[in-house]
């Protein structure tokens, strides 16, 4: 059985109303949720806001946290939000992140470009799209299905996750119902189920190694030489051993 993430719910000033934002989610069959605290840089030494404890939203309830900040250390997944292609090209080739999120407000001001997007996705860094702006206006929805089908023709449906990015319980749709919209940004069907599951896990994974580990070792075990088959022998050398 799949288990269902959205990755993008915002986080307000209302602690009541996030809770219920995080309970209608979980009535709708997701297992997992991440609050999203938006920081836009425009001071130098500006303060970052601290994650919201889970102990403030329910007693005993598994919330995954999620910002765009420096403090890295105080969230489990960090994403960037790039407004220029240099600023894309950084993020996908050299930050630190797990997220790269694309706009969908606006028609993008750059084309996507095979190198970066590849060099992302062997470092494990996911691609969010988001879809509440699609149900709040015409206009949006148009740049929202743009900009996915630019994305899926360049990364072809891999390490791309769907979320919500809802401000209140309405605008959340069913993982069912948001793999179904995976289709018409151009993702095939199980691709457009893993945007809500499988890929969204790998995000979180990726967040816990992010924060963790300092290296991997990859060991690979060496066949014995009497397992060797005698067919991979010259033929000279088995009628040698033959006689």
């Amino acid at each position: 059985m799949a288990v269902f993430a959205d990755l993008d719910l915002r986080a307000g000033s209302d602690l009541k109303a996030l809770r219920g934002l995080v309970e209608n989610a979980a009535h709708l069959g997701y297992s997992v949720v991440a609050i999203n605290h938006v920081v836009e840089f425009k001071e130098k030494k500006q303060e970052i806001e601290k994650p919201v404890a889970v102990s403030e939203l329910f007693t005993t309830f598994p919330v995954v946290q999620r910002a765009t900040s420096s403090r890295v250390r105080l969230y489990d997944i960090v994403a960037v939000f790039p407004k220029t292609e240099k600023l894309f090209h950084v993020a996908c080739t050299h930050l630190d992140v797990d997220l790269v999120c694309i706009t969908v407000a606006e028609k993008l001001p750059f084309y996507f470009k095979r190198p970066p997007i590849n060099v992302a996705i062997d470092r494990g860094v996911g691609f969010e799209l988001v879809y509440s702006p699609a149900i709040k206006d015409s206009t949006m929805r148009r740049y929202t299905i743009s900009n996915a089908l630019n994305l899926m023709q360049v990364c072809k449906g891999k390490n791309v996750i769907i979320s919500s990015a809802a401000e209140r319980p309405l605008e959340i749709r069913g993982p069912y119902d948001v793999a179904n919209l995976g289709l018409l940004f151009g993702l095939s069907e199980s691709d457009a189920k893993a945007a809500v599951s499988t890929n969204c896990r790998a995000v979180l994974l990726h967040g816990e190694t992010r924060k963790t580990a300092f290296g991997i070792i990859s060991t690979v075990k060496k066949p014995r030489t009497s397992e060797v088959d005698d067919d991979s022998l010259p033929a000279c050398k088995k009628a040698k051993c033959e006689s």
